[in-house]
């Protein structure tokens, strides 16, 4: 009679500890602005019934190595281009499920104020991650400093014209920030600006348009893509209170929603 009563107890325990799961989705983020964001969706998420559980990383890699082995739900750091290439270097099966902002790409420097204050032989220092790499050079080409060969992961064997004999360095993108006081400019990622203090509408020299193709995105296992927890999620981050949000906080910084 015991064993039986233990076996019905065990019958409601084990369901209610499943469903307690499934109600709770962990996303690892960068700092600014995707935990600010995520504090916006934590609080929409909890009104459906999900516990959002926000883990920051403060690089670029650890996140999608984190969702591929299954200590996060989805994660929210990167841009397309950034996630289908790390998919194809490290073979993960990953997959974007919603894009929610734009972070313009743009040169800062602590030593000229306009492009054309530039001396011959200046060193620009850039992301040196194969996508931002690329993004950083099609930015300065853009300009006017230089000009790349066809083709979308480029590096700075593929300039094919730089009349300011411009000597790039490529630097780990969190740490761009800090080589301002070494190098003549530097082209850093919006929420790295940010973090130093930057502000990219007033600081910086050039910025990307919104036309930028490299929005940022959630993203999450390809398995779990039609999961009701990233469905809600989903919903929640593209939700007319997020836009609002970055609208009125974040477009000031230089941050414009893609959704």
């Amino acid at each position: 009679m015991k064993k039986i009563a233990l076996a019905i107890l065990l019958s409601l325990i084990i369901p209610a500890a499943l469903f307690a799961a499934d109600k709770s989705i962990t996303v690892g983020v960068t700092p600014f602005p995707h935990k600010d964001i995520m504090v916006i969706v934590k609080d929409l998420l909890k009104k459906e019934g999900y516990d959002l559980n926000i883990k920051e990383f403060t690089d670029y890699v650890t996140p999608n190595t984190a969702l591929a082995e299954g200590s996060l739900d989805a994660n929210f750091f990167q841009h397309v281009p950034y996630l289908e290439n790390t998919n194809k270097e490290k073979k993960l099966d990953l997959v974007w499920v919603a894009k929610v902002h734009i972070e313009p790409l743009g040169l800062y420097s602590n030593k000229i104020k306009k492009l054309n204050e530039l001396k011959n032989g200046a060193q620009i220092a850039i992301p040196n991650d194969a996508t931002n790499c690329a993004r950083a050079l099609r930015l300065l080409e853009k300009n006017g400093l230089i000009k790349v060969k066809a083709g979308e992961l480029v590096t700075a064997r593929d300039i094919t014209d730089n009349p300011k004999k411009i000597k790039i360095r490529e630097i780990e993108a969190a740490q761009l920030p800090r080589t301002l006081p070494d190098v003549d400019a530097s082209v850093i990622n919006t929420n790295f600006a940010v973090e130093a203090k930057l502000i990219p509408a007033k600081d910086a020299i050039i910025i990307e348009g919104k036309d930028s193709p490299y929005a940022n995105v959630i993203a999450v296992r390809a398995a779990d893509k039609n999961s009701p927890a990233v469905k809600a999620l989903v919903k929640a981050a593209n939700s007319p209170e997020v836009k609002k949000f970055i609208e009125t906080e974040l477009v000031p910084k230089g941050i414009v929603p893609a959704f």
